[in-house]
């Protein structure tokens, strides 16, 4: 590394990392999350501990507190477990809209780090990865992130501890039902979880067919004249209703899954109960190992219906935390990129000359491909030089190298005697002006084109670039000025190439750079962004790619080899 650069380090375990720095940074969400988790996890269990006290006391097995009497114990008892009972669903809420709050944490720990990433990587990553690509990490993979911690690690802590606490109550109210549980629950996990894997399976196989179906439709209009001309209806036909049919098949496997997975549960349920009923009763020696009076029957029973419910939770809780794994190695990978070298930000540079300077360049995107070869050329303060050559020459690789964004592998690049890549922040926009061949348009207002949310930027400085391209006039007739919310439909593509012109000049900068602006416009238009690029490009140095500018503005043509 060159002195005065920089270099962010990479973590290794990115995700973890960011899961701690959120803890960090939220203590009384974290906090209430965990209290809450305790607090829902303690009330659960109290419900069906009344309840057996109040049975006790109708069936006469306890005794009515002193001072009471028999009708009022029971209505106390009565009042409490409903007290208790709503209590445990207002905490199990409150618990689900924690875990929520929490994951959305994350998620905006997790993008905020994937976006500062994405500032640092080198201009040869987005060269080399489409932009869907990079979307999803950014949407689906920082989704899974979320699911990973809020349906899948915490809400399968939480569903642990209920099961856990309602296992030591069991153990001390009867403890054959206890061993009765212990010895049925990984069975009954173990079916769980390969029913949920065919649910899961059969579901992944609807949306691919349903993909497959909605492709067909644009496939079919796209090539309508083709199937009308050969007349191919019945096999596109029999193709879409064979997606269809798959799709069809995929939801039945589903849906019976999901059909018998109840009753499973139901009668297994029935099962525990019944067989616990049976040995206490008629099984010689085992009644105090099962403790079976009124009271106990009723919460045991209740007990029962409440391990099924976290059961069957953790197997889709784990099945999450499975399928989040491949979104966070994605995501992992996406922040373990290797990122650009960042310069130590210089002082504006002195006037010079050259303005402009390739010294035996060579340079290629991918090693084995050569674009530049020993390349030299100069520019110079006020000149206009128009690069030309066939497709593939190099000519918008000038322009990358130019701003910066990628190195030679061999030789220089200097702009006013300062190597290129090191023009970062206010050196970079207040020495080039960049003209592309379409205007890049962002989500604001006609003001925002213009000054690209840059505060140092003055209204007068806008209105002043808008003037030069003949546009100011154009914007204050909008219905909201400057303040019109920009969209595609506003202005013509003329229009959007003079508003990109303004852009460029808004800052005054030295250099312009023209990357075949009037490539995908009419003769008229044309003449109109060439009389504004004249009057722009007074006093500055011009490097362009574009034949027309040559012919207008004059200037020397340089072909990059």
């Amino acid at each position: 590394m060159r002195h005065g650069e920089k270099q962010h380090t990479v973590s290794k375990r990115p995700v973890r990392e960011i899961a701690l720095r959120t803890v960090k940074k939220n203590p009384v969400v974290t906090a209430g999350l965990a209290a809450v988790i305790a607090g829902a996890v303690i009330v659960g269990v109290l419900p069906p501990l009344v309840l057996a006290k109040a049975v006790d006391l109708l069936t006469g097995e306890a005794g009515v507190p002193g001072g009471m009497t028999p009708s009022g114990a029971v209505l106390r008892y009565a009042l409490l477990y409903f007290g208790l009972t709503a209590l445990s669903g207002g905490s199990d809420a409150l618990r689900e809209v924690l875990i929520t709050v929490f994951g959305q944490k994350i998620t905006h720990e997790t993008r905020s780090a994937m976006n500062r990433k994405l500032t640092r990587l080198p201009a040869a990553y987005f060269a080399a990865q489409e932009s869907g690509v990079t979307t999803s990490r950014f949407v689906d993979d920082v989704n899974a992130v979320e699911s990973l911690f809020s349906s899948g690690i915490i809400s399968m802590i939480a569903d642990a501890c209920q099961i856990v606490s309602i296992l030591i109550v069991i153990f001390h109210m009867s403890r054959g039902l206890f061993l009765m549980l212990t010895a049925a629950l990984p069975l009954l996990f173990f079916l769980t979880r390969v029913i949920q894997k065919q649910m899961l399976a059969a579901q992944w196989d609807n949306r691919v067919a349903v993909g497959r179906t909605n492709q067909q439709i644009p496939e079919t209009v796209r090539n309508q004249r083709t199937i009308w001309t050969l007349r191919i209806f019945a096999w596109r036909e029999k193709k879409y209703h064979r997606c269809v049919r798959d799709g069809f098949d995929a939801m039945e496997r589903s849906n019976f899954c999901d059909a018998i997975y109840s009753p499973i549960i139901m009668t297994v349920k029935a099962l525990l109960v019944a067989l616990m009923m049976v040995l206490a009763v008629t099984v010689t020696g085992v009644q105090s190992l099962f403790g079976m009076n009124a009271g106990t029957v009723v919460a045991l029973i209740a007990y029962i219906g409440k391990v099924f419910s976290p059961l069957e939770s953790i197997g889709m809780e784990i099945q999450n935390i499975q399928e989040a794994m491949a979104g966070i190695g994605r995501i992992r990978e996406f922040l373990g990129e290797t990122e650009r070298v960042i310069p130590e930000e210089a002082a504006l540079p002195e006037e010079s000359d050259p303005v402009i300077e390739f010294k035996h360049v060579t340079f290629g995107y991918e090693p084995e491909t050569t674009v530049l070869h020993d390349f030299s050329m100069t520019v110079c303060r006020g000149e206009t030089v128009t690069l030309e050559g066939r497709t593939g020459a190099g000519k918008s690789t000038c322009f990358k190298l130019i701003l910066g964004l990628y190195r030679p592998q061999s030789g220089s690049v200097t702009v006013m005697g300062i190597p290129a890549e090191k023009y970062t922040g206010t050196m970079l926009s207040r020495t080039f002006g960049y003209v592309e061949q379409s205007f890049a348009m962002i989500r604001g207002s006609v003001r925002d084109q213009i000054t690209l949310h840059d505060p140092s930027v003055t209204e007068e400085m806008v209105r002043d670039a808008l003037k030069k391209t003949g546009m100011l006039e154009v914007c204050e007739n909008l219905p909201r000025g400057l303040d019109t919310p920009c969209r595609d439909s506003l202005f013509s593509e003329g229009q959007k190439q003079l508003l990109s012109i303004a852009r460029a000049i808004v800052r005054d900068p030295e250099i312009l750079l023209l990357d075949e602006i009037t490539a995908n416009l009419d003769s008229i238009t044309e003449a109109q962004i060439m009389r504004t690029l004249r009057e722009a490009s007074a006093n500055r140095t011009v490097l362009s790619i574009s034949h027309r500018l040559y012919q207008e503005q004059g200037g020397r043509r340089v072909t990059p080899v």
